[in-house]
C-alpha cells in the first residue's frame, strides 16, 4: 500500500514522499498533534517538491520569493489530490493540510507563527531528511531546498526508516552567518528573521531580502552535490 501511494504522490509532481505514524508525533505540543486536528489520525504521508538549485544562484529578491511562495499551492493541489485518491482507493477519511498558511497560531508580540502542525517535524518522523543548524529540514538528495506538504489519514501505516544525518557537525556557517542573529537562539527568533527576511519592492511586488542561512549550507544540494 505504502510503495503504490509513494508512487501516485510522485506521479502528481512531488520529488519525495515519506510515512509517519501519527503515535511518533504524539511528542508534539499540545494542539499541533497530527490527533489534535483529525481524531482518526493514523499516520500522516508527508511530501515535497524541490525548488531548482538555481534559485540559490541568482538575487533572491524577486526571483526566489516569487517561486517559492508559487510553489506552495501546488504542494496544496498534490495534498488535494492525494487526499481524495486515497478516500476512492481505500476507504475512510484523509485530510490535506496547508503547506504554509492559512494557520492559527501567531503571537504578535514575538512575530511568531505555527503551522497547524511542524511540516519538517513530520518530514523528519518520515525519513525524509534530518534537521541542520538553520533548523531548515536536510534530504541528502535535495539538501535544504524542499517546499513540504502532508496528509493526514486514517490507515495504519509505519514510519519509514530514519534518514542519516548530513549537516556537517563542525560547520557553524547558518549560524555566523546571519546578520542579525537569529539563530543565535532556540527557538529561533522569528521576529528579527521576519523584519530582516520579508518586505516590498517599490512596485509593491513581495520580495524575499535575505536567504543567507539557506544558500551558504554546503549541503544546501544535498550530500552528491555539495560545494
Amino acid at each position: 500500500m505504502k510503495n503504490a501511494i509513494r508512487s501516485m504522490i510522485l506521479g502528481f509532481g512531488a520529488d519525495v514522499c515519506g510515512f509517519a505514524a501519527a503515535q511518533d508525533l504524539a511528542d508534539a505540543p499540545e494542539g499541533f498533534r497530527p490527533t489534535d486536528i483529525f481524531a482518526k489520525c493514523k499516520s500522516v504521508i508527508v511530501f515535497g517538491i524541490a525548488l531548482p538549485r538555481g534559485l540559490a544562484e541568482v538575487e533572491m529578491k524577486l526571483i526566489y520569493g516569487h517561486f517559492n511562495y508559487k510553489t506552495c499551492p501546488e504542494i496544496d493541489m498534490i495534498a488535494f489530490h492525494t487526499a481524495k485518491n486515497i478516500e476512492a482507493s481505500y476507504g475512510g477519511c484523509a485530510v490535506p493540510l496547508p503547506s504554509d498558511g492559512p494557520y492559527d497560531y501567531w503571537d504578535a508580540d514575538k512575530m511568531e507563527g505555527r503551522g497547524l502542525i511542524s511540516m519538517k517535524h513530520a518530514a523528519v518522523a518520515a525519513g525524509l531528511g534530518t534537521f541542520g543548524k538553520n533548523t531548515l529540514l536536510l534530504n541528502s538528495q535535495y539538501g535544504n531546498m524542499l517546499i513540504l506538504g502532508a496528509v493526514l489519514s486514517e490507515l495504519d501505516l509505519i514510519s519509514d526508516p530514519p534518514a542519516n544525518n548530513i549537516c556537517m557537525e563542525d560547520c557553524n556557517l547558518c549560524i555566523s552567518s546571519c546578520p542579525v542573529g537569529a539563530l543565535d537562539s532556540s527557538p529561533v527568533n522569528q521576529k528579527a528573521c521576519r523584519i530582516n527576511t520579508y518586505g516590498t519592492n517599490a512596485r509593491g511586488f513581495d520580495t524575499v531580502n535575505c536567504n543567507h542561512c539557506r544558500i551558504i549550507c554546503p549541503m544546501k544540494y544535498g550530500i552528491n552535490k555539495a560545494k
